[in-house]
């Protein structure tokens, strides 16, 4: 049977239940969390770093790369070419090189859309006193240039990116430190994200967390993990965090 044909709508009761969220910062993901990227800027570059850095011609179509950051993405694609172990370790840091190289020489291709009702929920955070940050597997200068492109950049004071952070959870527990280092060890942190990974990592550094179906992945599976609330769009959360 059709698991999808199994499924209840949401409830608006559902819905609403646990929105109003309080924290002192609020850390984003990028890719279908703020944005979204219509062009092959960035997937041509991972392309140009397995070729150069690897001998390898393959791509990444067909690896599930949603949720996982650049690094893990590289290894999955390779792991499929035999590029394992210390091979692809002494690589990696000329893969990465590339992969920064290829998308700062194709900036003006970046084709990269805010997602529903994130410019204003950004707006709205920043006028109440929040700290903004990023959380994101892109290597750094890799996720500024997206960020850059969907005109959303000034909102944010720093970023956790994947350039020597493999585990996603890693890159969350660098950013709530960050985030206390800043505002004072008490501060309380809530990642926004639009993955299942999302979810585990921010539980795991022990944070809150906001998910929201603008990616791939549907209310319902990501519902049914649990975050402290959980929306279609980031435009439902406009008044409803603290």
């Amino acid at each position: 049977m059709d698991k999808q044909n199994t499924l209840q709508p949401p409830q608006p009761e559902e819905i609403e239940r646990g929105k109003t969220i309080e924290a002192d910062a609020y850390v984003f993901d990028i890719d279908g969390t703020l944005l979204v990227t219509r062009d092959l800027v960035h997937w041509n570059a991972l392309y140009k770093a397995m070729l150069e850095a690897y001998g390898v011609d393959t791509t990444i179509e067909g690896i599930p790369y949603h949720g996982k950051t650049d690094i893990g993405i590289l290894r999955a694609a390779l792991e499929r070419c035999v590029v394992t172990g210390p091979r692809f370790e002494e690589g990696l840091p000329v893969a990465l090189a590339i992969i920064c190289r290829e998308v700062a020489a194709h900036t003006s291709e970046i084709c990269a859309g805010a997602c529903t009702g994130i410019p204003e929920l950004l707006s709205e955070l920043q006028q109440s006193g929040k700290l903004l940050a990023i959380a994101s597997g892109n290597l750094e200068s890799v996720g500024w240039h997206k960020v850059t492109a969907a005109n959303v950049r000034q909102f944010f004071s720093f970023g956790s990116f994947g350039d020597c952070r493999e585990a996603r959870a890693d890159i969350f527990d660098h950013a709530k430190s960050e985030v206390q280092r800043r505002i004072g060890g008490n501060a309380r942190v809530c990642f926004v994200g639009d993955t299942p990974e999302d979810v585990r990592s921010a539980r795991k550094v022990g944070s809150q967390v906001i998910a929201v179906a603008t990616g791939t992945f549907g209310f319902q599976e990501l519902n049914e993990l649990g975050p402290d609330a959980c929306c279609q769009s980031c435009a439902e959360l406009l008044g409803k965090l603290r």
